[in-house]
């Protein structure tokens, strides 16, 4: 992937040095404030649930918001002002949120619309958010409350020796995806998932909460097709790597691989040929009306 190619963005705080230490570390904290799940954390509870011998899928229901975590003694907000990363996997991080950032400005300009940018923060441990408590076991987040998408960038270790998915367009696949969400907070759509919440079954609401992820595939897909339109990122076998971890994360193939079962109704995140599916008719698309998962008789 040619990230070099992209604008640096300054939307980005390093936080590293001044969140908490440790994958588990820090206070578990009462989720509030509608977190989305983040494309990590089904990586990170089927691990977890490795490690603990804990059911992956009982995680994701206290992580998703269909369990609650009991109140703990919250990380405070760091103190010090945040600087822009300086190290490589900094500067890939400020290129690819460039991209995004410029990808998601021409499309709600062609809209007539003004694109409010996110911030990423990078943290190490745990992060206080308007969410609540981020930790490194979660993955990968967006929070609407703040309009951050956080993440500690470990998680690509894990991306790339325990699910089998390496490169640096899988890694970037993963920043767009939680921008992907920034999106549908900017367009409402999150404010109706927490709206449906409590008013429909638990069954119901995780076959919302697939049509939420797979249209942040398919936008993810977008910023794909507007970045390489603009500013040619693309280069050879970068298509298959973001293909790879899609399939990789499918909600099938994590069931699979931790409980050598697949039980559709506790699908969350979508199966793996769901999401590149979706995330390539985004490439191939680049347009918003296109990623209408809600309307699609069929997903």
């Amino acid at each position: 992937m040619k990230w070099e190619n992209n604008r640096q963005s300054d939307q980005v705080e390093d936080r590293r040095s001044s969140s908490g230490g440790g994958m588990f570390g820090g206070g578990g904290g009462r989720r509030t404030g509608g977190r989305n799940i983040g494309l990590g954390t089904i990586v990170v509870a089927l691990i977890a649930g490795w490690i603990f011998g804990i059911n992956p899928m009982t995680i994701l229901g206290f992580l998703g918001g269909t369990g609650e975590l009991a109140p703990s003694a919250q990380v405070e907000p760091a103190s010090t002002p945040a600087s822009l990363p300086t190290d490589d996997m900094g500067r890939f991080v400020r290129g690819v949120l460039g991209g995004t950032e410029d990808a998601w400005g021409e499309v709600f300009r062609q809209g007539g619309a003004e694109y409010h940018k996110p911030t990423l923060v990078l943290f190490q441990g745990s992060m206080a958010t308007a969410c609540g408590t981020g930790q490194s076991a979660m993955g990968p987040f967006y929070c609407p409350g703040d309009q951050k998408v956080y993440i500690d960038l470990g998680f690509y270790d894990t991306l790339r020796s325990q699910l089998g998915a390496p490169g640096d367009f899988a890694q970037a696949y993963v920043i767009a995806h939680e921008v992907g969400h920034h999106v549908q907070n900017l367009l409402g759509t999150t404010d109706k998932m927490e709206q449906a919440r409590g008013r429909v079954s638990q069954r119901e609401y995780n076959a919302l909460s697939v049509r939420l992820e797979l249209q942040a595939d398919c936008f993810a897909g977008i910023w794909a097709n507007h970045n390489h339109r603009s500013k040619a990122i693309l280069e050879p076998g970068d298509l298959e790597e973001a293909l790879n971890a899609a399939a990789a994360i499918g909600d099938d193939a994590l069931q699979r691989r931790s409980q050598g079962q697949v039980v559709p109704d506790s699908f969350t995140h979508g199966t793996s040929e769901q999401r590149q599916r979706w995330f390539h008719k985004g490439l191939e698309s680049g347009r918003v009306k296109d990623c209408d998962t809600f309307s699609a008789r069929q997903i």
